[in-house]
């Protein structure tokens, strides 16, 4: 069992937030990708309190409250009289319970009541408004799918609307935290392993720690791990995505397996998939929060040179090793994927590696933008712009594997339209190779 590890930033919000709510009721809503160690850090954030538990299943409602009639009597020590088949009357219970008393009603899988009876969220709205004012209830709205939760709590047309006291949007691991588990578990472990972790796992809690129980820390054990019969890796990308995008799911893996791939500028894509695709990059990026728009450093914010990336690493090895290559898993002939893998693993540990830089550097350096810069029809392409705006001060760098591949003197020529746009900087030209990790 991994222990708990980071989070600080989070428990103390929420211990600030819980504080609050024994004067006047808190709504928190709390998102973020699955597996990402949501519950883990609510539980973790109630333990010696006062506060129960709702786990929103696809079942029938009025089952569904009996579950949770049975939570609200055994942690809260109380005697609920007659049934309650409505979770608009499980909600008005306890809203007036809390008029009284002070605790933590957290409901998880949130999004879900969308399947159940839509109109709950419109009742809780109501009850809400009407008893908030006395009331001491601290409630934590928990949810795994993004865009849904995002819709429910930030679209104007929605009952929740400007309801929420605060918003927790959870994400994976920093490198400083990834690290220090592998320390943790793999005292042993190079730098070769570090990045391999980081590359398969992307800080994601949970698959940080199926590595961790299967005490897999290299690239080649992780690598049988998860191609393995019965591995819960293989179907994981349709398990994290497929309630996200619906029926039209197909459309988008499709252009995050060529994104993966590296194709990624619309026009390839387009030309690609034969049909355009502007509707779905925008919900991708902004409904879905997996891509980013990536635009060359210092370009104007409308430039036409976009490229896009998937954000997440795991989901990114997924469409580029596993879904692209879906025919063969099917047919358990895991092999040949891995020998794919063995044969692009350097090239595309370099990309991850370059990830792996930037989030260092951001973490490590005052900066006020940090970025990759290229010039048109991918010349002069730079993999590191980190710029202080205050202190005119500029680090342009390189990350190559290794560091007898790395040409400063390359390097400076390649920056010179660059460096131009940066008149009055002093400029720091620098080399990142994995002993600098």
């Amino acid at each position: 069992m991994l222990k708990f590890y980071d989070r600080r930033n989070e428990l103390t919000l929420l211990e600030k937030i819980g504080q609050k709510s024994v004067e006047t009721a808190q709504m928190t809503f709390v998102v973020g990708r699955r597996r990402i160690g949501k519950t883990s850090l609510l539980v973790s954030s109630v333990t010696g309190k006062k506060a129960i538990y709702f786990f929103v299943e696809k079942k029938n409602e009025a089952l569904l409250c009996e579950e949770f009639v049975d939570e609200i009597q055994n942690k809260l020590n109380v005697t609920v009289y007659g049934m309650m088949r409505t979770f608009k009357e499980v909600f008005g219970y306890l809203m007036n319970l809390s008029q009284n008393e002070n605790f933590t009603l957290l409901i998880d899988e949130f999004q879900e009541f969308q399947n159940i009876n839509p109109a709950i969220y419109g009742e809780m709205q109501n009850l809400w408004d009407k008893h908030k004012s006395n009331s001491k209830l601290n409630l934590i709205l928990c949810g795994s799918v993004y865009s849904l939760m995002k819709r429910i709590f930030e679209n104007a047309k929605e009952p929740l609307f400007g309801r929420a006291t605060a918003r927790l949007h959870l994400k994976s691991f920093d490198i400083k935290t990834v690290k220090e588990i592998v320390a943790d578990n793999y005292p042993k472990f190079t730098n070769e392993d570090l990045l391999a972790f980081y590359l398969f796992t992307g800080g994601v809690a949970k698959y940080v720690e199926l590595f961790v129980d299967a005490k897999v820390f290299t690239a080649k054990k992780i690598v049988n791990e998860i191609f393995s019969a019965n591995s819960l890796f293989l179907n994981e990308g349709k398990n994290v995505l497929i309630d996200e995008f619906g029926k039209d799911y197909g459309n988008y893996f499709s252009i995050l397996m060529l994104i993966a791939s590296s194709k990624t500028s619309r026009s390839e894509m387009e030309s690609i998939m034969g049909s355009t695709l502007g509707g779905y990059l925008d919900r991708l990026e902004n409904e879905f929060g997996l891509i980013t728009k990536i635009r060359p450093m210092l370009s104007k914010p409308a430039g036409k040179v976009v490229k896009y990336r998937i954000d997440d690493n795991f989901l990114n090895f997924w469409f580029r090793f596993i879904y692209k290559y879906r025919g063969a898993i099917e047919i358990e002939n895991f092999d040949y994927v891995k020998n794919i893998i063995e044969r692009d693993y350097n090239t595309y540990s370099g990309q991850i590696l370059e990830r792996y830089f930037r989030a260092k550097i951001s973490a490590e350096e005052n900066l006020s933008q940090i970025g990759s810069y290229w010039e048109k029809g991918n010349q002069n392409e730079i993999d590191i712009v980190a710029l202080n705006e205050y202190e005119k001060t500029a680090v342009i760098s390189e990350v190559k594997r290794q560091a007898k591949n790395i040409n400063l003197k390359i390097l400076e020529k390649k920056a010179e339209n660059l460096v131009a746009k940066l008149k009055g900087y002093v400029i720091d030209f620098r080399g990142f190779s994995m002993d600098d990790m």
